[in-house]
């Protein structure tokens, strides 16, 4: 590897796909894959095998299908998990097992239940396993950042000498500061004689808002791989976000003189597949990818960039795959190759079937609104892709409603065996009563747990996109969608959150933590 690069691990379909109420399908977790080896990602970790039958699947069908990128897997120390990792990751053109363990005092106290010497040995001789059916394996001490450093120097240390040929220091709950986390990973170098076999890698989460900055802390300090996600999502507060972490080391590359492989113009269509299927939403005020990062309101921002965009823009929109020029307007005139053209423009590959879908939706929107921007045509991207291959389909709506009447919905779907349910119900209001009436017919116990409504575009027409979590059991369960009725937007949307319960009951929920 050359010294002036960092490997990029993304780990959004293992680490980001244990954030609460995301449930990926195999289907799903191929498409982001794909993306992925598009923005050229150096190692994609595709799962968790043994974790789930349908895991291991679908790791299998990534590492046969993407060839681009370093595949990998993660695994416990213990011998079916490393056993299944290769099963699943064998088929890649270039596998990797990743071998991860605890090694905090409080980790091995209350969660192993063994001591540093038992622990020691599973490492070690988990390594080795992996060792023998491929050379490329990742060895991580879960929770370095809270463990005794010179614990952690003699996993490395031994865990190098059993063949793993890159360490990872996961700051796992967030923990690490970053000038204190840069003393750690020099310390690593210092302290670790045969450091030199291996790359050291880092695993940051985002407790306490620092997980990109740690990463550049660790790259500073000599760490050449950094475990990011798309959108920084993953467990509790998230990860660090990968395209932070790539659009800093390329804007900054005067101070840090370190560059990637990753195609920066397919961040943004990336993000979006990835807010798409994981249901979500990214933050306005996201750096890189957010709704505002290229939006400019004040007086004196909007003069300056009109004379020369770099007084106020550090990137060029363009860098990370948006069109310059503003926002386009359509109208019910505007014909399906200029749909397309614009929705290319604007990152979204589709196939014809999915362009189809979407300039149907445009057409009938476009009669009920006249105008139609850049972000009502993402909406209805994002919309038709969560509304496509669901298991129940909301076939009609009607409500009445009004300070005299009691509110009233009556709901019809089509089941996934083809037959449809109808049921009417009342409520404290419109959509009270459609929730009635739609879980009555879907009949899976849930709680409601946050209903949001926000307005995509500006106007009384504008689409107006909900968002709802909803619980079952333990697990947490997210869906969205937009309509120009927000009636049928948040009936949508609970449809939207069902169907990934559906699609997910079955499935255990994962043991591993980063």
């Amino acid at each position: 590897m050359a010294e002036d690069k960092v490997l990029i691990f993304d780990t959004t379909l293992r680490d980001g796909e244990q954030s609460p109420g995301v449930a990926l399908n195999a289907k799903d977790k191929l498409e982001i894959a794909r993306a992925l080896e598009r923005l050229r990602v150096d190692i994609i970790e595709a799962g968790f095998p043994a974790s789930s039958p349908g895991d291991l699947e679908a790791v299998s069908t990534i590492a046969k299908e993407v060839r681009g990128s370093v595949i990998a897997g993660l695994a416990r120390a213990v011998p079916g998990d490393v056993d299944a990792c290769w099963e699943a990751v064998r088929h890649a053109a270039e596998p990797r097992i990743h071998v991860f363990l605890s090694a905090s005092d409080i980790h091995l106290m209350h969660q192993l239940v063994k001591n540093k010497e038992e622990v020691r040995e599973m490492a070690r001789t988990m390594v080795a396993r992996a060792a023998k059916y491929c050379p490329n394996v990742e060895f991580s001490p879960m929770d370095a950042t809270r463990a005794d450093p010179n614990y952690v120097y003699q996993l490395v240390e031994e865990c190098i000498d059993a063949g793993a040929t890159t360490v990872n220091i996961p700051d796992t709950v967030g923990y690490a500061i970053p000038y204190d986390f840069e003393a750690f990973i020099r310390s690593i170098l210092e302290k670790v004689s045969n450091i030199h076999r291996a790359v050291i890698s880092v695993h940051c989460h985002n407790d306490l808002g620092l997980a990109v900055a740690n990463s550049l802390a660790a790259i500073r300090a000599g760490a050449r791989q950094v475990e990011c996600t798309i959108n920084g999502i993953g467990e509790r507060a998230g990860n660090a976000s990968l395209e932070e972490i790539v659009m800093a080391l390329r804007t900054r590359k005067d101070l840090i003189g370190l560059t990637t492989s990753i195609d920066t113009t397919q961040l943004m269509r990336t993000s979006r597949l990835v807010s798409d299927l994981t249901g979500l939403a990214v933050q306005a005020n996201k750096a890189i990818v957010g709704a505002n990062a290229f939006r400019h309101q004040s007086g004196v921002h909007q003069h300056g960039i009109l004379k020369l965009l770099e007084t106020y823009e550090i990137i060029d929109a363009r860098d990370v795959g948006l069109p310059r020029g503003g926002i386009l307007v359509l109208n019910k005139n505007s014909g399906r190759h200029g749909i397309k053209a614009r929705l290319a423009e604007l990152g979204f590959e589709l196939s014809e079937e999915e362009l189809n879908r979407v300039f149907e939706a445009f057409k009938e929107l476009a009669d009920k609104k006249g105008e139609i921007d850049d972000r009502d045509l993402e909406a209805l991207v994002a919309d038709e892709r969560r509304t496509f291959e669901e298991l129940y389909h909301l076939d009609l709506l009607q409500v009445s409603c009004g300070n005299q009447q009691v509110p009233t919905a009556t709901v019809r779907l089509v089941a996934p065996d083809g037959q449809t349910l109808e049921d009417t119900a009342t409520g404290t209001g419109p959509v009270d009563a459609t929730y009635k009436a739609i879980n009555r017919l879907v009949g899976v116990p849930n709680t409601l747990t946050e209903f949001s409504i926000k307005s995509i575009t500006e106007g009384i027409d504008a689409l107006g996109e909900v968002t709802v979590r909803i619980e079952s059991g333990e697990h947490t369960y997210m869906g969205r969608s937009g309509d120009t009725d927000i009636v049928v937007a948040s009936a949508k949307a609970l449809l939207n959150a069902l169907n990934r319960l559906l699609s997910a009951q079955g499935r255990p929920e994962s043991a591993a933590t980063g």
